[in-house]
């Protein structure tokens, strides 16, 4: 599937269901300001706000990113993969983040796993979220900073880190160099 804009994905899952703005916000524990410029793809959240929404519409967070097919087992392969879903803070800048999901096509899922790129960003974009669960991630590529609540941490290749999700958090690259990591989120329905 070629990448498709999270906001389109976003007002189709609401119309489907026949939520204004100001209904999906509500639910969502969200501003009708971020649902708007979520819809017109003015901005990107983090998975926190994301996994809120998605909740709301309920569906899954892959929902966004493939096609309700149930099939067992899924193969991902390298060198087949396109980005699912591109994430940038606004229309004009380069995508901070590009997800692969390597789980679409099963329906089924507990888990949601990912293979990220993750571009450099400025200081002040960089906001910290939370939402239910849990998250492990692995570093394949570059230096990637972890905020969990009060610590910080920068791994490495190689390195990985497992945590609750209810507290608030931020990853992203350290330095002016990409990353890549995979990262497996549960989300409790």
């Amino acid at each position: 599937m070629a990448a498709e804009k999270l906001g389109a994905r976003v007002r189709k899952y609401r119309e489907d269901r026949g939520m204004s703005r100001e209904q999906l916000s509500e639910a969502a524990g969200l501003t009708v300001e971020f649902i708007a410029a979520l819809e017109e793809d003015n901005l990107y959240p983090s998975i926190g706000p994301l996994q809120k929404v998605a909740r709301a519409l309920n569906v899954r967070l892959g929902t966004f990113m493939d096609d309700e097919v149930t099939k067992d087992p899924i193969v991902a392969r390298r060198g087949d993969r396109e980005a699912d879903l591109t994430m940038q803070k606004a229309r004009n800048k380069r995508a901070a983040f590009r997800f692969h999901s390597l789980g679409k096509g099963k329906s089924d899922r507990n888990m949601e796993p990912f293979f990220i790129e993750i571009c450099p960003e400025p200081e002040e974009d960089r906001k910290l979220s939370s939402h239910q669960g849990e998250e492990f991630i692995l570093v394949t590529k570059g230096r990637v900073r972890v905020v969990y609540g009060k610590e910080e941490q920068v791994l490495e290749p190689g390195d990985t880190i497992y945590y609750n999700s209810i507290v608030p958090h931020y990853v992203g690259a350290e330095g002016d160099d990409p990353a890549e990591i995979y990262a497996v989120i549960y989300y409790p329905r």
